[in-house]
């Protein structure tokens, strides 16, 4: 796959300038960066971005994210290797990402769930991960963004 923007240093600095806000933004809401790696990588793998999923692998890993959880991060609902905030957050993921595909969406059963785990700050912290990742797979599928590169 090619990418569609052949000038990659065309983007507006100031674009570049707000995400760096929004990352400390995320960083401050106090989650654990590993579990920040694991919901970026499921957002990722359900939107099919393959440059997210492989930036997210890298991000994991630099977090110490073992690769054991990594690859099965796709199938955590039936893997034993997540804690049940783990699992909130993930569902978290999956349901607000799968909103357009006419998903019931955020439900209270997985928000109630959500609240049992993290502070109204650290929720704060996974909803942005989430909205963000959301931001950059569409992005990154619209210019056929290939995978193989990191971006932090």
């Amino acid at each position: 796959m090619e990418n569609r923007l052949k000038n990659k240093n065309a983007h507006n600095p100031d674009v570049w300038t707000a995400i760096q806000h929004l990352h400390t933004a995320i960083a401050a809401g106090g989650v654990d960066p590993k579990l920040l790696a694991l919901v970026h990588l499921r957002v990722s793998q359900i939107n099919s971005c393959s440059a997210c999923v492989y930036a997210g692998v890298a991000g994991g890993r630099k977090a110490g994210e073992t690769d054991e959880r990594l690859h099965n991060v796709t199938a955590w609902r039936e893997a034993p290797f997540y804690t049940d905030a783990e699992r909130a957050a993930l569902a978290l993921a999956g349901a607000a990402t799968r909103l357009q595909d006419g998903a019931e969406g955020v439900t209270d059963a997985i928000w109630d769930e959500v609240n049992a785990h993290f502070t109204e700050k650290e929720i704060g912290a996974i909803n942005l991960e989430i909205a963000l990742t959301n931001f950059f797979n569409r992005l990154n599928r619209t210019v056929k963004e290939p995978a193989g590169q990191t971006w932090g």
